[in-house]
């Protein structure tokens, strides 16, 4: 995990989200905490529990997006679920114990591309000696028949040879000069079906096949190829890194990442709260709830590298709570999210920084799209607070879904330039107010018509 302090967290936030101040501290701070808990003696180690957080706004606000952020900058296993795909056990859906069985592979995944970049030199080495072996296969010691001349000497004088011409060969490989020529190499035969072991525990979720369950018994087939020397180089590299990393080790570290650096984001949180009632629908919602709480709380999961604790695993809930609110929630799972924050619903001004600001901004999105195809397009600031300004109104005329508003105008606005583009040839495009109104205004006025376009 990345040692970032809480400021620099937010400062990392504030480059691709607008506002939302509370929530990135409470974000920040969590995610501090887990270093801070790292730190202290093992003996009380164990005793500090994260401080799971709830979040709570209307869509497109940016939850998802510092979750998605909040993934690239912690450096530790990262997990975002919908909290909808889960049913009670007993209804069809998926077993919430998936959640960390996911969380674990993705934690594999990243000590095992971590230690491939650690190995990645010597497999280089390798690689480059076993194209060599292709290129000019080593030379078999020969037995002179004559008397006059030793053997040893003749075979020593052929060496020598082959040794000279191998080093020629390589200085020639590393310029590049063989990467056309075809060469036969053995790869693994991936069209042997998997026969997958269903069960009504979730195995199939485990990922568990016959191949990993017998292990050795089932011998690995291979198949001869031909490819250049260009595409065996990245295979071979790849099958020589695999040798080099101690899977045990890869496991190992993957666990304890993903138990003590584990974050899991739960999204759609609300879409399992229901008022409470004795019958229909809201059973299973409760029910999806009872399930989650012992991953919450803290329980050990099977999984196919192990049994993995859940107890110092990090959650971070989210929802718009439209319908229902937090303290629906059952008792136990509100006393689960101690930290509840509220995210505010974004104004006239929050569209103008989301436009022009963070490094992502659509504006600087689409300025580069066109400037593929050698135009320059150019936001003023007129037109730019003209979009803002639509956007909030069909917020507020229709349903609103926040930031992703600007998604819609800005296609709408755009879409006759993008299309006619590539054939008609301009140089400059410039967004101006009185463009987005002639091509807004009359979609925005009609009501039936903006429900549907915009």
């Amino acid at each position: 995990m990345q040692e970032l302090t809480p400021k620099q967290i937010v400062a990392v936030l504030d480059k691709y989200i607008i506002g939302q101040d509370k929530a990135k501290k409470s974000v920040a701070i969590a995610l501090r905490n887990r270093w801070r808990r790292l730190q202290v003696p093992e003996d009380l180690r164990e005793e500090i529990m994260p401080n799971n957080i709830i979040m709570i706004g209307p869509t497109g606000v940016g939850k998802t997006e510092i979750a998605r952020r909040l993934a690239k900058l912690s450096g530790a296993p990262f997990l975002k679920v919908e909290a909808s795909k889960f049913t009670e056990v007993g209804y069809v859906g998926r077993d919430v114990d998936s959640i960390i069985r996911d969380l674990v592979d993705i934690s594999v995944n990243m000590v095992k591309q971590k230690m491939t970049e650690a190995v990645k030199g010597k497999a280089k080495e390798l690689a480059e000696e076993k194209l060599l072996d292709l290129l000019l296969p080593p030379s078999k010691k020969r037995e002179s028949a004559s008397s006059e001349t030793p053997a040893t000497s003749l075979s020593a004088e052929s060496e020598s040879t082959y040794k000279e011409t191998r080093e020629k060969m390589r200085l020639l490989l590393r310029k590049g000069k063989f990467e056309s020529r075809k060469v036969e190499i053995e790869v693994p035969n991936e069209s042997i079906p998997m026969m997958q072991v269903i069960s009504p525990m979730g195995v199939e979720d485990m990922g568990i096949n016959l191949q990993e369950i017998f292990g050795g018994l089932m011998p690995k087939k291979n198949k001869k190829r031909q490819m250049s020397i260009e595409e065996a180089r990245k295979v071979i590299e790849q099958e020589e890194a695999h040798k080099l990393i101690d899977m045990d080790e890869v496991v190992r570290e993957a666990i304890n990442n993903a138990e003590n650096s584990g974050i899991v984001f739960l999204d759609e949180i609300d879409k399992i709260v229901g008022p409470h009632s004795k019958s229909g629908p809201d059973i299973s919602r409760e029910g999806v709830q009872r399930d989650l709480l012992p991953i919450v709380e803290g329980t050990n999961v099977v999984t196919k590298y192990g049994i993995v604790k859940t107890d110092h695993i990090l959650f971070i809930a989210s929802g718009a709570f439209h319908v229902s609110k937090p303290s629906d929630l059952i008792p136990e799972m509100q006393g689960r999210f101690p930290i509840r924050v509220e995210l505010q619903s974004l104004t006239n001004e929050d569209f103008v920084r989301i436009l022009t600001e963070p490094e992502n901004a659509l504006t600087k999105q689409y300025t580069a799209l066109l400037a593929t195809e050698g135009v320059k397009l150019v936001f003023k600031k007129d037109g730019i607070k003209e979009i803002a300004k639509y956007s909030t109104d069909v917020n507020e005329k229709t349903e609103n879904i926040g930031a992703r508003r600007l998604h819609t105008i800005m296609t709408t606005l755009l879409e006759d330039a993008l299309f006619n583009i590539p054939d008609v040839k301009q140089d400059k495009i410039e967004v101006t107010a009185k463009v987005v109104r002639n091509t807004l205004d009359s979609i925005v006025k009609d009501y039936d018509l903006s429900r549907y376009i915009l």
